[in-house]
């Protein structure tokens, strides 16, 4: 696999080596030796699958608070979506900065987050899923999000977005007294 780290410490595009012939193509989507050389340790013990069926749907920007804080791995595996991270944690030089990247089925990039961060896409085209890799269970109530649309983080959304969940579009406007999160 080929690691490139974003302006978001700890972030990185992950792209595979694809093998290709006569047959059709192989790569691989993870390898524990392969993570390590970016200082991934942590065990996957989740994976989700994500069906989001009309084209510019958001869903985000979601994070889980320590101590139940996951590293996140994931791909679409059908459409294209513009993925979003934002930095939130405690004390980073890069507090409250985001970054936006289209993945798709046919560019085949994964995005990892570490730690620390929200995350949320919104869709570019019709029917698009996701698979996403978690380092931690998902623990109900220990859950936070931000707005999508939260004039402090200004989010450059490529569509005007036309779906939402009702918690999404609620989540709370980030105050001044916003330390972030303890990864």
């Amino acid at each position: 696999m080929i690691f490139t780290e974003l302006p978001l410490r700890g972030a990185f595009i992950a792209e595979p080596k694809i093998f290709q012939d006569e047959r059709g193509l192989f790569y691989r989507f993870f390898c524990k030796d392969e993570f390590s050389s970016i200082g991934h340790q942590k065990e996957w013990v989740q994976m989700n699958h994500s069906y989001t069926a009309k084209k510019a749907t958001i869903r985000g920007m979601h994070y889980q608070l320590p101590p139940f804080s996951e590293i996140k791995y994931l791909r679409c595996i059908a459409g294209r979506v513009w993925d979003v991270i934002v930095d939130i944690r405690e004390g980073s030089p890069t507090f409250l900065q985001w970054y936006g990247v289209e993945l798709s089925a046919e560019n085949r990039k994964g995005l990892y987050i570490p730690e620390g961060f929200a995350h949320g896409f919104e869709t570019l085209t019709d029917d698009c899923e996701l698979i996403y890799h978690h380092s931690a269970y998902y623990t109900a109530g220990m859950e936070g999000g931000l707005r999508y649309n939260d004039p402090r983080i200004n989010i450059q959304w490529p569509l005007e977005p036309i779906c939402l969940s009702d918690r999404d579009q609620n989540h709370p406007l980030i105050t001044t007294t916003f330390q972030g999160i303890k990864p």
